[in-house]
């Protein structure tokens, strides 16, 4: 399906297969078109699939038509489509990416096929090292002060953000996060423990 969808639309339809058994840094396991983001199969997963690993929600819907951006500047419009298996769980994801940054300028006259549902600002594609460092920089301006001013309440409620977003399903990351916020991972998986079980009397 993928390699059909990518003969399609030709060389600017970039389609992904992510296999959700996988570990998120290499769920790539068929790709074509992948100049188009600079993904090869073995690369690590985007955020969609981080938060569908995270939550593995069954009543998550395909999410259609959507702007996504490159680190090198192309306009993607996109379609993630989750694969099920017979018991209703997601097992795979299908994503489409289809580069319409030279399209934009003559959108006029092309403007049904490259219009969406919503006038947002186009997401990022990143790698997952890339998506952790942003998760964190999300963390430290959700609680509002820098490390160093943070006292323990504040340490506990970002690294809950980061828990609660997938964070900890990167490679690595709990000795990275451990690091930037100054306490032993003894310390950090207890911050995370505390608010589990703050959560269980609530």
């Amino acid at each position: 399906m993928a390699a059909g969808i990518a003969a399609q639309f030709g060389s600017g339809c970039e389609v992904v297969v992510h296999d959700l058994s996988r570990h998120p840094d290499h769920s790539i396991v068929a790709i074509f078109n992948g100049h188009v983001t600079g993904r090869k199969v073995g690369d690590g997963a985007s955020h969609v699939v981080l938060e569908q690993l995270r939550s593995q929600d069954q009543t998550t819907k395909d999410h259609l038509c959507y702007l996504t951006k490159t680190p090198d500047g192309k306009i993607l419009k996109s379609s993630t489509i989750y694969i099920r298996n017979s018991r209703g769980k997601v097992a795979a994801i299908l994503a489409i990416n289809y580069d319409i940054s030279r399209l934009m300028m003559v959108e006029n006259a092309i403007a049904d096929l490259i219009s969406t549902p919503q006038p947002a600002e186009p997401e990022k594609i990143v790698n997952v090292n890339d998506l952790l460092e942003e998760l964190i920089q999300q963390s430290v301006a959700l609680v509002g002060k820098p490390v160093v001013l943070m006292n323990k309440e504040d340490k506990i409620r970002a690294i809950q953000f980061l828990s609660q977003n997938g964070a900890f399903l990167v490679t690595k990351s709990g000795d990275k996060i451990a690091k930037y916020f100054g306490i032993s991972k003894y310390t950090l998986y207890s911050y995370i423990d505390t608010k589990q079980q703050e959560g269980k009397h609530d």
